[in-house]
């Protein structure tokens, strides 16, 4: 069900371990970097009448409009279920808790008396926020999206999702739902490569944005290093990962469960345990089989990306190269069940998010434990973060010298031009005197 990979007794080279030998899925971005050319162009020349097209060729539904009307918005927000509304309503206070402490605020350093460089934290003007659909609905990525987005001030948002045959060409309800309880109203029945398109070059319905955030597949993935430039990207998010780090004390029981729930998935998803315990390993594939067999979407999701090369068992000497493997796989989540897991987590350098200890799992980040689950998949984890208010917040510089700040450094302006050869650049500063003001050397 799910195969091992034993690293006992290796020796590492000085920068560590090979990525190479850790599972990982194969995603070829590149190659549906040129079948997503043709969708994006189409888009960028016919607007909506190439994202109506797509939706049948793609999605199977006939539809006449992209935009999601207001009514089906409300409507969809009328008829949620109680519960689903409870829990989406605590999902939302939590995550704004927490982002909310993430707000940046303007700074100003005084260089020198009458010079200063402030600091300024602007908000993108508009943005554009996918939320995946197909196999499963995801009312948690609008939270995970909207949330982070409106705490930074962002002044205008779309969503996007795939249109459904099973709802008459609109998104899945509870994603709709879930706009309204946000306060989103504009949102558009479109998937896909052709919703980034549709984003980046704007359509007669949609103005364009300047980013586009969200988790998708290959394609989303693809259109978003297409159209990268044009509009800023949080990511080219690939199929999820969990890596579990565990020792002896783990629960063989918690373990297997929370591989089976990233499997869950898609068949692409990764799920990885590194452990020194062959007893732990050996109990958790064990405990796959039991849970497995009692488990939903097991013959198209769960059996599949734990029998393939991405999901594995990894076998090392201790905790040490334990998080040696770790770090160097860079997990999209990493759980830590040691003992004194606490410290162990905090010894680790690379991971979208950290989930510490036998009640912190996985699926309590998806949904309720406050943080984003919009994060860096791919070993990508070891040079970015996931989605925060940070993301759609741009730092500017506001440069404010006097004219004696000026004349005091001035002589070192044009020293440095100088010596790279940009002689303009100097007589930009010398024109603003008279070159008989005392200048520093």
């Amino acid at each position: 069900m799910i195969s091992r990979i034993d690293l006992r007794g290796a020796a590492f080279p000085e920068g560590g371990i090979d990525r190479d030998l850790l599972p990982r899925a194969e995603l070829d971005v590149e190659a549906a970097l040129e079948k997503v050319r043709s969708i994006c162009d189409d888009v960028r020349h016919r607007g909506t009448a190439a994202l109506i097209d797509y939706a049948h060729r793609f999605d199977g539904v006939t539809i006449e409009r992209v935009r999601v009307p207001a009514e089906a918005l409300e409507s969809a927000l009328a008829e949620l279920d109680p519960a689903v509304r409870a829990a989406l309503e605590e999902s939302i206070r939590r995550a704004r808790l927490v982002h909310r402490d993430q707000r940046r605020t303007d700074h100003t350093t005084r260089v020198v008396p009458g010079g200063t460089v402030t600091e300024r934290w602007v908000p993108v003007e508009r943005v554009g926020l996918y939320v995946p659909g197909g196999r499963s609905v995801y009312p948690s990525s609008v939270v995970m999206n909207v949330v982070p987005a409106q705490e930074a001030g962002v002044a205008s948002m779309a969503v996007a999702s795939p249109p459904q045959a099973e709802f008459g060409g609109l998104p899945h309800p509870t994603i709709l739902a879930a706009c309204a309880l946000l306060g989103v109203d504009e949102v558009y029945a479109a998937g896909g490569a052709q919703a980034v398109a549709m984003f980046a070059h704007g359509t007669e319905d949609c103005r364009p944005v300047a980013m586009v955030t969200g988790p998708g597949n290959i394609w989303v993935a693809a259109a978003k290093r297409l159209l990268k430039g044009r509009i800023g990207i949080d990511a080219e998010a690939g199929p999820t990962e969990i890596a579990i780090l565990a020792d002896a004390t783990a629960d063989p029981v918690h373990v297997a469960a929370d591989l089976i729930s990233q499997a869950e998935h898609d068949p692409l998803a990764a799920s990885v345990l590194v452990t020194d315990s062959e007893e732990l390993a050996t109990a958790v594939e064990k405990e796959l089989e039991v849970q497995v067999a009692a488990t939903r979407h097991v013959a198209d999701r769960i059996g599949p990306a734990l029998a393939g090369r991405q999901s594995g068992i990894v076998l090392v000497d201790g905790l040490e190269q334990g998080l040696a493997v770790v770090d160097a796989y860079a997990a999209e989540h990493l759980e830590i069940q040691t003992e004194d897991a606490a410290a162990v987590a905090a010894r680790v350098r690379n991971a979208g998010a950290i989930f510490v200890g036998a009640y912190a799992p996985v699926s309590l980040g998806d949904y309720a434990a406050g943080s984003n689950h919009v994060l860096p998949t791919g070993g990508c984890a070891c040079h970015s973060s996931g989605l925060s208010v940070q993301s759609f917040l741009r730092g500017i510089h506001v440069v404010d010298y006097t004219r004696d700040a000026l004349a005091e450094i001035a002589g070192h302006v044009v020293t440095l031009a100088e010596a790279e050869d940009l002689p303009a650049h100097g007589a930009a500063v010398k024109a603003r005197f008279d070159w008989k003001v005392p200048l520093s050397k």
